[in-house]
């Protein structure tokens, strides 16, 4: 009887012992689907007159247009003193098809492990850049669907050969994977901040004429270092980020190719209407031992000035984005590219989860700049555009694009 009772209390004490536990733990499943029926359309023409203009269009059944489709996880415990640790995986998807946006890491939005307290956190893994938080939060359409401004548009997308989004191209502008960051705690009076090192985790040779020819030696590519600091408080929120991305790295060609931004961003929030604005100054620079006469240096300036107005259970959202480039190439004089972006949109809250959207948005290509209307894995409508050489010197440029998204977003 004795030993039946021993038992008994036994496991009374590992119930109680597992429920403390929990009671000291927290894990969640959130996420969002977002779909909608859009059209993309776009048009070139050759200045010369000698080739025939070219429109293409396309329908689609696009995803995260409102807000990016993701599933994901988190978790946190207490672990005493004011410290918690945490953990956060979170998975974009494509729910027009249910594969993942990508297709070789499957926790691609997100993916980190966090230690936090008095001192603030300190964050290990993929996460956002700290200047991407700037395009995106002061974006009224949040760098997404046909909306995003013509800066996130221009970052965000690989691009085809021969377009400045390639050119431009740059993995870490979103996010960066092998990343270490720090954010400010809050009750600062306002002012947060964020500093983040990513590591290229790339092979490096000493000296360096041990490097192999081939393949070629990229011990710095993929490196990320930025840091972001803002301060908000009631209505006003402004922010100011720089960031310097290593894309590419030759040590035969004596070549290190730097992808620098740098922005400050605000908003202020006066109750019926609320004013966004940002400025973004980006410089691809190519450092090289011996600099050629062209360098392919590329230095780009760019706005948004945007609202958002409440409107009952509605909200309507327009924005003005413009962008200008200024490539140091193999073609001297070329003109500088540049584009206009107009964005209107309407987001109707059906409950606090779910809400219909429609967007509309027309951009305004000149010298061959050829943002499109939407980027992959949305719209595949481009411009038939020429190469980088060969901007400028006649050829069929880029000239309009328009996109329609009429979708829903339910989140969970």
């Amino acid at each position: 009887m004795m030993k039946r009772r021993t038992h008994v209390c036994v496991a009374a004490v590992a119930c109680l012992a597992a429920g403390t536990a929990s009671a000291q733990s927290t894990v969640r499943l959130f996420g969002v689907m977002d779909a909608a029926v859009s059209y993309y359309q776009t048009s070139s023409k050759d200045p010369s007159g000698v080739q025939p203009s070219v429109r293409q269009s396309q329908w689609a059944l696009s995803t995260g247009n409102l807000m990016g489709s993701r599933f994901g996880f988190s978790g946190t415990e207490d672990l005493g003193g004011g410290l918690a640790a945490g953990f956060w995986l979170e998975a974009g998807i494509a729910n027009d098809t249910g594969a993942t946006i990508s297709p070789v890491a499957m926790f691609n939005r997100r993916s980190t492990l966090s230690l936090s307290g008095r001192f603030g956190e300190l964050r290990l893994g993929r996460d956002y850049t700290p200047t991407f938080w700037n395009d995106t939060i002061f974006d009224p359409f949040g760098t997404v669907g046909v909306g995003a401004s013509a800066i996130s548009m221009l970052l965000g997308g690989s691009g085809s050969a021969g377009t400045i989004n390639a050119l431009l191209a740059n993995p870490n502008y979103v996010r960066a994977g092998n990343a270490v960051s720090y954010f400010l705690p809050a009750g600062l009076g306002g002012f947060y901040g964020q500093v983040m090192y990513a590591f290229g985790e790339n092979a490096k040779y000493d000296p360096g004429t041990s490097t192999p020819p081939t393949p070629l030696n990229t011990a710095r590519t993929g490196r990320y270092a930025g840091g972001r600091v803002g301060y908000a408080n009631g209505a006003v929120d402004v922010a100011a980020a720089y960031g310097s991305s290593t894309v590419g790295d030759n040590y035969y060609q004596g070549l290190t190719r730097y992808l620098n931004t740098g922005n400050v961003a605000g908003s202020y929030d006066f109750g019926p209407v609320k004013l966004f604005g940002e400025y973004s100054d980006v410089q691809l620079k190519n450092d090289y031992v011996s600099a050629p006469a062209m360098t392919g240096d590329v230095k780009i300036k760019g706005y948004v000035l945007g609202a958002s107005m409440p409107v009952g259970v509605g909200l309507i959202r327009a924005a003005y984005s413009h962008l200008q480039a200024d490539i140091d190439q193999v073609v001297a004089g070329a003109p500088e590219l540049k584009a206009d972006k107009f964005a209107l949109g309407y987001v109707h809250n059906l409950s606090k989860r779910t809400a219909l959207y429609a967007t509309a948005a027309y951009t305004k290509n000149k010298n061959g700049a050829a943002l499109p209307p939407a980027l992959p894995p949305n719209g595949s409508v481009g411009y038939t555009n020429p190469t980088l050489a060969n901007l400028g010197q006649g050829g069929l440029r880029a000239d309009t694009g328009t996109g329609y998204d009429f979708g829903i977003r339910h989140s969970f």
